[in-house]
């Protein structure tokens, strides 16, 4: 596809994982000229990427994208890569105008439309979708830099497998969904230790009859009690927001049962290895940083922003900059807006309130549809 489009788009989705997918789905729906940017190489890849015994916590039934079921069992939990290939079919089915290998460098605005750069190439819409998730930039503490060299240090977006790790023990920090799963793996090649503190944990013992009974009920909260249109919702956003998610599939008595050690958190570093916030200095060759991530705008204009973060919004539309939408944010308006169920309903909801562009500059899009 032409990179040097000319006119200006009505709309330009910055991200193509399942939000920019479910986003561009609905435009076209609505016959609108658009074109969705992905950093990745291929679609999917924002899943190929992430460690290699991953599958989703949501059964099968409700990780379809609008217009396409998910091709597996319902009560199932597909692989990373039966996602990802999932998501790379998707926009082959749907035709989608996807440009890959893009990764936006600068996004701002000009009179009455927006402009994205990258890599020499600029293209300008009249609405801009930012659709890059909520994994964005990992978070990792200051100190990690103080470590002993000799210690093998990941990242969770850098985890594939134990074979990544050297012989000696594993110092796993963060006792999130991540840092459960990983630690449970490690945990059979290695002596490990977690450190940390999960967030809760679901009542029910993951597998397909909780897909059955018990899953639609957190479906059906995370979608529509948790909301931000609801008082429980509300007060549940800033926790949410500020804790790790409760552990679904991996619990604490399972990694006690692997011979799993739990510490307390990590403080600093001492003579090079991590010392706990009980003043324990532990000896470890490698440490695991299930952490999570930050947000990283540092690509948008910081007029758009609010000192950096996410603007002022409601239900994904930029309150101060019109034409400006997020999607797939966490707990965007509902604790499941980060999901797959999430984010196709939030993707519905703002492909109504996208305003359509004059119809002199339509036309304008259209013939540079016609050009790329």
């Amino acid at each position: 596809m032409n990179t040097n489009r000319t006119g200006t788009l009505d709309t330009m989705i910055i991200g193509g994982g399942q939000a920019g997918l479910a986003m561009g789905h609905y435009l076209k729906e609505q016959n609108r000229a658009f074109l969705i940017l992905d950093a990745n190489p291929r679609t999917g890849d924002a899943w190929r990427q992430r460690w290699d015994s991953l599958r989703v916590f949501t059964p099968a039934k409700y990780d379809g994208l609008p217009g396409v079921p998910f091709p597996a069992d319902p009560l199932s939990f597909p692989t990373k890569d039966e996602v990802a290939g999932y998501l790379e079919g998707y926009a082959e089915r749907f035709a989608l105008p996807v440009i890959r290998g893009v990764r936006v460098e600068r996004l701002w605005r000009e009179t009455d439309h927006f402009v994205a750069a990258s890599n020499g190439h600029r293209w300008e819409a009249h609405n801009v979708v930012v659709a890059t998730g909520c994994s964005q930039a990992p978070k990792v503490p200051g100190f990690a830099a103080d470590l002993d060299a000799s210690i093998v240090q990941l990242h969770s977006s850098q985890y594939r497998n134990a074979g990544q790790l050297q012989a000696g023990p594993v110092l796993v920090v963060g006792l999130g969904n991540s840092g459960a799963e990983i630690a449970l793996e490690v945990s059979r090649t290695h002596s490990t230790s977690v450190a940390g503190k999960p967030g809760g944990e679901l009542p029910a013992k993951h597998g397909p009859t909780a897909a059955r009974y018990f899953l639609p009920i957190v479906r059906f909260l995370g979608l529509h009690v948790l909301t931000l249109s609801t008082p429980l919702g509300r007060k549940a956003a800033p926790v949410f927001k500020a804790h790790a998610t409760p552990l679904i599939r991996t619990k604490s008595k399972d990694l006690a049962a692997a011979g799993v050690q739990f510490v307390p958190r990590v403080a600093g570093v001492q003579d090079g290895m991590p010392v706990l916030a009980d003043g324990t200095r532990v000896e470890v060759s490698n440490v695991v940083w299930c952490t999570g991530y930050r947000e990283d705008f540092s690509w948008i204009d910081p007029g758009m922003l609010d000192g950096g973060a996410l603007p002022p919004q409601h239900r994904g539309v930029a309150l101060r900059t019109p034409g400006l939408f997020f999607l797939g944010q966490e707990f965007q308006y509902a604790a499941a807006s980060a999901t797959l169920p999430g984010t196709a309903r939030d993707a519905r909801h703002l492909a109504r309130r996208i305003p359509r562009p004059p119809m002199a500059a339509r036309e304008s899009a259209r013939a540079g549809e016609k050009e790329a």
